[in-house]
């Protein structure tokens, strides 16, 4: 509390800020009752305007702790379900995995990404697609997907399986997600400044509360602009605005357990479930509870959950045995170091107070990296995928034995098309909307692939391979997600 009410704060801030190339950020903090917050920087560039703890961002994963939360408000009003009920059984005619192994996948297994579902964000289809998905159609497609793990074996974080669990809020409530948020948290908590989706915010009359995300282009030295695009698909794993004024009050309610926060939601949402990572110490590994992390820091149990969005940040915690939590907001997606940095900060000085909080602003930064992914090594990435690469083997099939449009039922339907003499894949319809381009390395088959989204600066790298039959491409293999175990294959519908 008083390292962000101290006279320095500000200024601290805005070299960290500075020196990641952010433009804004907002910090709020609770101890017990009483709530501090400070602001610093630009919530837009272009038509310049003050960050401040009002301003509005979307949260992103952070937004998890939120749908928990409404699943366990829902079990609370309908004693038939509980965190054991198989999603199969509540949700019959919709919920369905992918093998018999995994018919007993339970409410507990979605909300801790314990279902061994991979990721496969982007087989999501997005608002500007022909035939958009929602919360409903992403259950039914679960069982096009494909599975990288056992049940319960191992952490796997699956966004969809959070937009699965609000389905199930809707089908069982006959509401909304949006209204039983409204109805069940945000009202009770007088949180007026938080809403699912981006078309609330102006529906509420708070559009030019909005800040505007932002991505540093270090080619260009300077901040490139973006926007969250509103979705139902992801509806439960993001898609909620609000303020570090007005999310610390959630963040307050789960540390004092308060309002639809009972003693029995809060142990919920904050028993440890899974190990996330394995090969962590056992002094600091962190577990998934539901919608929250729970982990270590100097003897005190932190719960937490960051999240991004529309090139923009959050982060949120609390120390229950302390009482003391905060809500961390930046518009940048650089701002990842600042709000490690700021995190520890804010646990450091509450732990071991100092005049004004001065002992944390007085440590130095200048060995943070900038957070633009300069140790990366593309080349050596590409050697690692292929070894060929090296060495890489002209083009000799004409590009339009591979131009056309592929079908994977999970996946829909992608076209590879032929732009500047490249294979190409325009996936902005996508819920992670992407543009794809293909460099071949061998074979006629073998192609590396660069993703980029529209918030990123640097672009991820995959693989993808074609099967061909008489010098015609007539399967496409793509490689782009970690959690989904090898290729995905697609079919040519017009081979």
């Amino acid at each position: 509390m008083d390292l962000v009410c101290s006279y320095d704060f500000p200024a601290y801030v805005t070299k960290l800020l500075d020196h990641h190339h952010v433009p804004g950020m907002s910090v709020a903090v609770v101890q017990g009752d009483q709530v501090a917050s400070a602001a610093s920087g630009k919530a837009s560039l272009e038509a310049p305007k003050g960050f401040t703890a009002d301003t509005l961002l979307p949260v992103g994963s952070a937004a998890k702790s939120l749908t928990a939360a409404a699943v366990l408000i829902l079990t609370e009003q309908y004693p038939g379900i509980n965190l054991n009920s198989t999603m199969a059984s509540l949700l019959p005619d919709d919920f369905a995995m992918p093998a018999e192994t995994h018919a007993d996948v339970t409410v507990e297994d979605v909300l801790s990404h314990r279902t061994g579902m991979g990721s496969h964000d982007f087989s999501i289809l997005g608002r500007y697609a022909e035939q958009p998905d929602d919360a409903r159609s992403i259950t039914r497609n679960l069982r096009n997907l494909t599975c990288v793990a056992k049940n319960r074996s191992e952490h796997v974080y699956c966004n969809m399986m959070y937009t699965v669990a609000t389905y199930l809020v809707e089908h069982v409530s006959g509401m909304s997600f949006g209204e039983f948020l409204n109805k069940h948290i945000f009202q009770p908590l007088e949180m007026k400044s938080t809403y699912l989706f981006r078309d609330a915010v102006y529906a509420g009359g708070r559009g030019d509360g909005l800040a505007i995300g932002y991505s540093w282009n270090k080619l260009g030295q300077r901040n490139k602009a973006t926007q969250c695009r509103d979705g139902i698909e992801s509806q439960g794993a993001g898609q909620v605005y609000t303020s570090a004024n007005d999310y610390i009050k959630w963040v307050r309610a789960m540390m004092l357990r308060r309002g639809p926060i009972t003693e029995r939601v809060f142990e919920e949402l904050t028993r440890p479930r899974i190990q996330i990572d394995p090969e962590a110490s056992d002094e600091t590994r962190p577990f998934y509870a539901l919608g929250w992390q729970v982990y270590n820091y100097n003897g005190y149990r932190v719960v937490s959950h960051d999240g991004g969005e529309g090139a923009c940040l959050c982060n949120h915690f609390f120390l229950p045995d302390l009482k003391f939590g905060a809500v961390i907001l930046a518009n940048s997606y650089q701002a990842h170091p600042v709000m490690a940095r700021l995190t520890c900060k804010l646990i450091d000085s509450f732990l071991h107070p100092a005049p004004n909080g001065m002992m944390a602003l007085n440590q130095q930064f200048e060995s943070d990296g900038e957070g633009e992914n300069d140790g990366f090594d593309m080349e050596g990435y590409e050697h690692m995928l292929f070894p060929e690469s090296v060495n890489p083997e002209p083009q000799r099939l004409p590009l339009s034995a591979y131009t056309g449009r592929y079908k994977n039922v999970g996946y829909h339907v992608l076209e590879v098309r032929d732009k500047d003499g490249a294979l190409f894949i325009d996936g902005m319809e996508r819920s992670f909307s992407f543009t794809l381009t293909m460099k071949h390395i061998c074979s006629q088959t073998k192609y590396i692939a660069y993703l980029s989204q529209m918030f990123e600066d640097v672009k991820m790298i995959g693989k993808i391979e074609f099967r061909l039959e008489n010098n015609r491409a007539v399967e496409m293999g793509m490689d782009l997600e970690d959690s989904t175990n090898g290729y995905v294959w697609f079919e040519r519908l017009d081979a």
